[in-house]
């Protein structure tokens, strides 16, 4: 059976809700690592689904990722993600 993807918001729409920053956590579920970054280097046309294969978490070594519009503010993980 083929893997479900769900395509998710553009940067540009995240972007038009006040949204720059994204939450990214490891796709691993045994693995609780997560951090945040901005979005700034993305342009408008590119959605999160699209950003999610090009992570690979720094604690436990997992390709891919979780990707969401970070709504808090301030928020920051010191266990960093790349």
């Amino acid at each position: 059976m083929p893997e479900l993807t769900r395509e998710k918001i553009s940067l540009g729409e995240m972007r038009a809700s006040g949204v720059r920053g994204l939450l990214i956590y490891c796709s691993d579920f045994q693995c609780s690592h997560w951090t945040t970054i901005s979005a700034d280097q993305w342009p408008d046309e590119v959605r999160l689904s699209d950003t999610e294969p090009r992570f690979t978490c720094q604690a436990c070594g997992q390709r891919g990722a979780d990707v969401r519009p970070n709504f808090g503010l301030g928020v920051r993980s010191t266990v960093p993600l790349g």
